[in-house]
């Protein structure tokens, strides 16, 4: 499967139960990377509008690029009525969008799904001078604790993509080539509150996990229920993230 074709199914439960982005790292956007009110930033892999969202409250116009269908109708179902949002099938690889016309250039979540080389390329030429780029995940943190250790040790068990995908997403070299040796990394924790079907629908909005049909669909399922049950308390269980921006001037200044 494509990787622009690798969420078509999964769109609504992301849309539902991905977490944001903690305010303090928008805030980083906005004291190190240009984000300002009337800024042009281009959101890369907007997918349902997440990240997009909050860039849209800190004032700024945002250029939703996505190349997945689902995914791109959930984020213009989700901002119709934020007139500084436009929505633009298209690719990180070739957005579109006119030379020298963005003041900032992010991608949240998407950066591992790129062509890097050609990404970079694009993002050069559709950045303004002294535009800066940003790389955002919301990552495992580094004291997990037992709930997710044991979520993991389940994807490991039953998600097959699940350990190769990981590696790619946080593979700092890559973002390193791509950002330049001036590459700076601030880390923020994160977390979500999620009840059962939340914590579901965060499993299922995943590209790796198994799909209804698959062999290892309900066992999963099966295995993340009594996972819930062991940890949860008063019906509910927090998620816990380290969110991580990666980010420089990408462009230099004029």
């Amino acid at each position: 499967m494509r990787p622009t074709e690798r969420f078509s199914a999964r769109a609504d439960h992301y849309r539902r139960y991905r977490p944001g982005y903690p305010p303090a790292s928008i805030d980083l956007l906005a004291t190190q990377c240009g984000l300002s009110a009337g800024a042009v930033v281009a959101d890369v892999g907007s997918g349902t509008g997440i990240l997009s969202e909050q860039l849209l409250e800190r004032g700024a116009r945002v250029i939703g690029i996505e190349p997945n269908e689902a995914m791109r109708t959930a984020a213009e179902a989700r901002l119709a009525a934020e007139p500084r949002f436009r929505s633009v099938a298209a690719t990180a690889e070739a957005t579109t969008l006119p030379q020298e016309s963005v003041d900032l250039w992010v991608a949240a979540q998407a950066f591992h799904w790129f062509d890097a080389p050609r990404a970079h390329t694009e993002a050069l030429r559709v950045l303004r001078a002294g535009g800066c780029a940003a790389l955002l995940w919301n990552e495992r943190p580094p004291e997990p604790g037992a709930f997710l250790e044991e979520y993991e040790a389940l994807l490991r068990r039953h998600a097959a993509e699940y350990t190769a995908i990981v590696a790619r997403r946080v593979d700092e070299a890559s973002m390193r080539e791509f950002l330049g040796a001036a590459m700076r990394v601030a880390r923020f924790p994160n977390q979500q509150l999620l009840d059962y079907a939340g914590l579901e629908g965060r499993l299922l909005s995943s590209s790796y996990a198994p799909a209804p049909g698959h062999p290892e669909h309900e066992p999963m399922l099966a295995g993340l229920r009594a996972l819930f049950d062991r940890y949860s308390e008063g019906g509910e269980i927090v998620f816990p993230y380290e969110t991580r921006v990666y980010y420089s001037q990408l462009k230099p200044g004029g």
